[in-house]
């Protein structure tokens, strides 16, 4: 997902029309691509938004510059910062549309493998296509996150029909451990996905240490300008409690000033709690990940199921949002749109779906910043709400959340409400982060309660087979211990 804007989103534009710092961003790497020699594609920092996804999405960015110099030649100039000429904008979000044409197959084909009725499938499609994340963060915000999940979604159909490897640990498991060819099958996959490796990192060796640094942007600091919902949002909150409390009471003499609040990209610090390292991150992330790794593993392979596959997908996004490094809000969809596919199948799925769903797309409405557009995102927020509701009703017959959760969910659109509204009322000009903060903040609360749901959900649905099978089992050896006394008798 995006992870390159130094700035807290703003809107930008010479005309009246609206459009993110990220429209300028992609537009700055189509004239890299387009205007630099690839040795200097990952060098050149004339813009602030230089070029800082995988090798792949550059080349992306130069087949469409192929195209864009037949519409307007001007966009291609790297001199040009912040062009927009009409038909630079007609032409990109075109682009959007067109990449979005991966989306639509990836829901497609995945629909195809999982989905056991029509029915299932038209309310995967609906809430998937119709997914309001994708649609403030792609179409309005401007990005190309359907044509990245299109991708991702296509290489779980495909694994889940043995076709072509795309996740190592469900391989090993799934590929390498089968028909007594571990070493064959364990060749083939290394063969792969090294070929692959060299295909997207290959044309950038003189310039690797560029690109790593590009693509791990650990002097950015811990968090983005504005907090993604995860355990850091907390984090980062209790800090700035005990910051006030500290200085209100005397119970630290002296405080450091925390910079996580000011709106910019940057190394920070926290005033009280001690500050992160992208090393502590990593072992959180990790070690977060291990407990669903291990049961995909130890689950005997007769057991498996592709279901197990994407919850396992899932989960893992879920910890690397959670406690990853300079994490982006609009991250959060890379659990929510596999997620969307498994609500239709099951119960537990969609509750937890409807919970994460809600806040992950509460927490990326801030990105919409224009006024204008407050009335905007309450009603997709409503609409797609409602969707939800119908679409469960009419799958179970029943409503899948505990009152406990309906209360979370439902305050939720009047946190959009005070973040654009509300606020200017009460403190006008004053405390201008309070509400992304508070934003954060309490979608972070949903997203982490689902992410714990759903690890018990994952662990009791991946060990009841077990435990049946090891109950037919003893059954079985009991009554075989039977039959032979009877023979005896």
């Amino acid at each position: 997902m995006t992870k390159h804007s130094n700035k807290l989103s703003t809107t930008t534009s010479s005309k009246s029309d609206h459009h993110s710092t990220d429209f300028e961003v992609h537009r700055n790497w189509l004239a890299i691509t387009y205007s630099l020699p690839i040795k200097e594609w990952y060098v050149n920092a004339k813009s602030e938004w230089t070029l800082d996804y995988p090798p792949f999405f550059a080349w992306l960015e130069f087949l469409f510059s192929q195209i864009a110099k037949f519409v307007d030649p001007e966009m291609l100039k790297i001199d040009n910062l912040n062009y927009d000429s009409p038909e630079t904008i007609f032409f990109q979000r075109t682009t959007v549309i067109i990449a979005d044409l991966m989306f639509l197959y990836g829901v497609r084909e995945i629909g195809k493998v999982f989905c056991n009725s029509q029915n299932n499938f038209m309310v995967f499609g609906c809430l998937s296509l119709c997914n309001i994340g994708l649609l403030m963060v792609d179409h309005i915000h401007f990005q190309y996150n359907g044509f990245l999940l299109g991708i991702l979604l296509l290489s779980i159909a495909k694994v889940c029909k043995n076709e072509t490897p795309a996740f190592i640990v469900w391989l090993l498991k799934w590929y390498c451990f089968r028909d007594n060819k571990f070493f064959t099958r364990l060749t083939q996959l290394g063969v792969i996905v090294l070929t692959i490796t060299f295909v997207s990192f290959g044309p950038f060796l003189s310039q690797l240490p560029q690109v790593f640094s590009r693509l791990f942007p650990f002097k950015r600091g811990l968090v983005h300008a504005y907090w993604a919902a995860n355990a850091w949002a907390l984090y980062i909150g209790a800090d700035k409690i005990l910051s006030v409390i500290s200085k209100r009471f005397g119970w630290v003499a002296t405080t450091k000033t925390a910079s996580m609040t000011g709106g910019l990209v940057q190394e920070d610090t926290l005033a009280i709690l001690p500050t992160p390292t992208p090393l502590v991150t990593f072992v959180a992330t990790l070690l977060s990940i291990l407990p669903v790794i291990f049961l995909i593993l130890k689950k005997k392979q007769k057991h498996l199921h592709r279901e197990d596959f994407v919850r396992c997908i899932i989960l893992c996004a879920l910890s690397s949002f959670i406690f990853g490094w300079h994490v982006h809000e609009k991250a959060i969809l890379t659990a929510i749109i596999p997620l969307s596919l498994l609500a239709t199948l099951n119960k537990n799925d969609g509750r937890i779906f409807m919970i994460l769903s809600s806040a992950g797309h509460t927490a990326i409405q801030p990105l919409l910043f224009p006024y204008d557009l407050t009335l905007l995102k309450i009603l997709m927020h409503f609409i797609y709400s409602l969707a939800e509701i119908l679409c469960f009703q009419e799958l179970f017959n029943s409503s899948l959340l505990k009152i406990h959760e309906w209360i979370y969910v439902i305050i939720l659109p009047f946190i959009t409400i005070y973040e654009t509204v509300i606020h200017k009322i009460i403190f006008g000009q004053q405390l201008p982060f309070l509400p992304l903060a508070l934003t954060s903040i309490y979608c972070a609360i949903g997203v982490i309660y689902s992410w714990v749901l759903y690890y018990y959900v994952f662990y009791t649905n991946c060990t009841v087979t077990d435990i049946e099978s090891s109950n037919v089992k003893t059954s079985q050896k009991v009554q075989t211990k039977v039959d032979k006394i009877k023979k005896r008798n």
